[in-house]
């Protein structure tokens, strides 16, 4: 048995001599220094550190170590289709998805697209992802998403959700209450959330759902602020009857008034903010410069592989160009110039790591730090020119580094990536899947509907201010800044 595979194999594994970057509310940078990882917890953080004798040790000398990335928000069922909606607005997403192709999708697709998402994120360093999985319209799609996701030797959240149903009628189901008992156990590797959005419609037919989530003790992940779709009524519906805890995360919140970021702020939640997706769609201007205005936790999201990069390295880019964008044109508009950047690169990477864990509630995840998860990424590439020299760690990060350059990929305590290889991954298995998926869409939909769904026509008969089916209510509030 090569190294390589034997690195996932229990040992104790001591990265050695690393630029370290602990997460620990500074912008603390610990230079030539050792972490050493016995079973799934950091055991130390030090120079020097003696390696059991049996340890994997791990050169990190000229490299970075950081805690593993976590993404809140990624819809992993999609991941077959990657790159074909490259051209979609939003409109356009809800067309393909919500009102004509997402119901052809088998269990079998939503398993090839969480594989093959989950293989994806484990090569960028991204530990942790949040499977906002609303593609989910039997329990069959259900286990379909979580057999895949435990074949991939990830951390994930399972974000259920049901985009063709009513969440009053999907979360009040037994089948899915069964599914909950059979499948959710508690698990240190899959964590449980409910993903449905509100409309704002005043008789609140979302209540029941969020009733549900109260009784199974779990949180709501919603897309919030989404211009076109989901506004200021929604949050002040879920403020009013008692739902929004600091365990909610609002995915975009880009269209919202500060009202609405009051009641965010108050109520102790958090925002997942997809910069690439809000830039393109059009959920709204990416709305890191409001939330830091308010003191709303934020952390970082790559939304959906149809249309973005699947690492968070592209996240933290577009999320500093975005803000700083933003900064830049307010003061130029006033004939000011800006001297000082609001928002630093570390607060970005910060926002990858720690802000994903605070987020979900796992204070054991996104820190470098003894007793911690072993959640961890060294990013080192010898083979690149852009590998060195490495003067602002931070800065390097966020507008350096590139999924080649992620050497190592550690998942409580178990190397899934090494030397720039994923171990114990069949790629090739995971391509028949996906390929299968294709081929079977494109046969269900015909060629000229599949040529043409890359820039598909706008139903004449559909106002797509709401493009869920289950109410008709229609609001300009959700035009309205």
């Amino acid at each position: 048995m090569s190294e390589r595979n034997e690195a996932g194999a229990g040992r104790p594994v001591l990265l050695r001599g690393g630029t370290v970057l602990p997460m620990e509310g500074t912008r603390t940078v610990l230079e030539d220094t050792d972490v050493l990882v016995t079973g799934d917890r950091i055991a130390e953080v030090g120079p020097g550190l003696r390696a059991p004798e049996d340890a994997l040790v791990i050169d990190a000398t000229g490299g970075i170590v950081m805690p593993g990335m976590i993404d809140t928000h990624r819809h992993m069922w999609q991941t077959a289709l990657r790159g074909y909606g490259a051209d979609w607005t939003l409109t356009q997403y809800f067309v393909w998805f919500y009102l004509e192709h997402g119901k052809l999708f088998r269990p079998q697709d939503v398993h090839a697209g969480n594989v093959l998402a989950a293989i994806e994120a484990l090569d960028a360093g991204v530990t942790t992802v949040v499977d906002w999985s609303h593609g989910l319209r039997t329990v069959e799609h259900a286990d379909a998403a979580v057999d895949a996701l435990r074949s991939v030797p990830g951390r994930y959240v399972l974000a259920y959700g049901n985009i063709q149903q009513p969440p009053a009628e999907w979360t009040t189901a037994p089948e899915f209450r069964d599914f909950v008992r059979r499948r959710i156990t508690g698990d240190d590797l899959l964590g449980f959330q409910l993903a449905f959005d509100v409309l704002g419609d005043p008789a609140f037919p979302e209540k029941a759902a969020f009733e549900v989530a109260r009784e199974l003790g779990v949180p709501v992940t919603t897309h919030a602020g989404v211009w076109g779709a989901t506004s200021d009524e929604g949050i002040r519906l879920m403020h009013e009857h008692g739902f929004m805890t600091p365990e909610t995360i609002y995915v975009h919140a880009a269209s919202l008034s500060a009202d609405s970021y009051h009641r965010i702020a108050a109520t102790g939640g958090s925002v997942s903010v997809s910069t690439e997706s809000e830039q393109s769609a059009g959920q709204g201007y990416p709305p890191t410069w409001a939330l830091r205005a308010h003191g709303i936790p934020v952390s970082l999201s790559m939304d959906t592989s149809v249309w973005w990069s699947g690492d968070l390295f592209s996240a933290m880019r577009a999320t500093l160009g975005a803000d700083r964008s933003r900064e830049h044109l307010e003061a130029h508009t006033k004939g000011e110039t800006v001297t000082h950047a609001g928002l630093r690169a570390d607060q970005v990477v910060e926002w990858a790591t720690r802000g994903g864990a605070r987020a979900l509630g796992r204070d054991d995840l996104g820190v470098v730090a003894a007793g911690k998860k072993a959640d961890l990424v060294l990013i080192k590439n010898d083979r690149s020119p852009v590998s060195f020299p490495v003067l602002n760690p931070f800065g390097h990060v966020a507008f350096q580094a590139q999924r080649g350059d992620v050497h190592t990929v550690l998942v409580n305590g178990r190397v899934v990536k090494h030397e720039h290889e994923l171990v114990g991954v069949d790629l090739a298995a995971a391509r028949r899947q996906v390929e299968d998926t294709v081929s079977y869409l494109r046969a269900e939909m015909g060629e000229e509907a599949w040529r043409q769904g890359m820039n598909p026509d706008i139903p004449e008969t559909k106002i797509l201010d709401n493009p869920y089916t289950y109410t008709d209510y229609r609001s300009d509030a959700t035009h309205r800044r």
